[in-house]
């Protein structure tokens, strides 16, 4: 990905780069062919693209594996790494780096700030204990889903999941009530983009196929999948609506196939989500009326 620099602010070598562009390529003119603005912060994006390169498979990354998947020079990223040591999100032992706890106040001020979030916790704290199973709130962020909310009644998944966990909307029930309600136009670029991956024997690969199921997901108003992202897990979700009607965020409840029939979920858990999201709805419409800033 190309990125450009401001003009008359941060001239190409200003930001600790090579003035020849850090993604090993001749940086081009400002705006020429790469669709981004004329005062998008290059050196910003290049920050932010090295905290994000570490990850719970690689908490611990070389200079070199930090340039190499992030596609910045050696020289660049050490730069990166190293101011970012020096305000204390990145820390090293040796030839490792790591995040350092104070990452996690950038995505703080996200959720203290996002009031679904906020309003939704109580409610799945409420909702997992009356099931007996794990309930979580997401939302979409670009091409993935993001854990916003979330509480464990126990651990069914191989996966952890946790506030803050990405994964792909397509084989998940909560991905699946988002994508059903975004416009057409959006849905078709996102599914442009995305390439559907066999996750397990039962998951949906064929684009025709999905497109169908969402359809037919917007119709009826929620999302039954059955161990599509992982073998022996199986989910439910509802949206969750602003106080505008539109649909901001998505709600579950999964549970381990072994003990939890399809029909059970559609019969006892269905009800009982749709009623957690309609308090969850009513409460961002009263704090949207208040005054609030939009959820979206």
């Amino acid at each position: 990905m190309r990125i450009v620099n401001t003009p008359g602010g941060d001239a190409p070598g200003d930001d600790g780069e090579e003035p020849d562009g850090a993604w090993g390529q001749p940086a081009r003119p400002a705006g020429e062919g790469t669709g981004r603005r004329t005062d998008f912060v290059q050196s910003l994006d290049r920050g932010l693209a090295v905290i994000r390169c570490f990850s719970s498979e690689h908490p611990s990354l070389t200079l070199s594996e930090v340039a190499e998947r992030t596609g910045l020079t050696r020289a660049a990223a050490r730069r990166f790494l190293l101011t970012l040591q020096d305000l204390g999100y990145v820390g090293s032992s040796g030839r490792q780096f790591s995040l350092r706890p104070r990452v996690l106040a950038l995505g703080y001020a996200y959720l203290s700030s996002f009031s679904v979030a906020q309003i939704a916790q109580p409610h799945l704290e409420d909702l997992a204990e009356e099931l007996h199973e794990s309930c979580s709130v997401s939302v979409l962020d670009g091409d993935d889903l993001v854990y916003v909310a979330r509480a464990s009644a126990n651990r069914i998944m191989t996966i952890s999941l946790t506030v803050g966990t990405r994964l792909p909307p397509y084989p998940t029930s909560m991905g699946r009530v988002l994508l059903a309600h975004l416009p057409e136009a959006e849905l078709d670029a996102h599914l442009g983009r995305t390439k559907l991956r066999k996750l397990t024997e039962h998951t949906i690969t064929d684009p025709l196929e999905l497109r169908a199921v969402l359809a037919a997901v917007r119709c009826q108003g929620w999302a039954a999948v059955d161990q599509e992202l992982e073998a022996g897990v199986r989910s439910i979700a509802v949206p969750i609506r602003d106080g505008s009607h539109q649909v901001v965020a998505a709600i579950n409840a999964s549970a381990h196939a072994a003990r939890v029939p399809m029909g059970t979920l559609e019969q006892q858990f269905l009800p009982r989500l749709i009623d957690c999201a309609q308090q969850i709805d009513s409460e961002l419409a009263t704090r949207m009326s208040g005054g609030a800033r939009s959820v979206r």
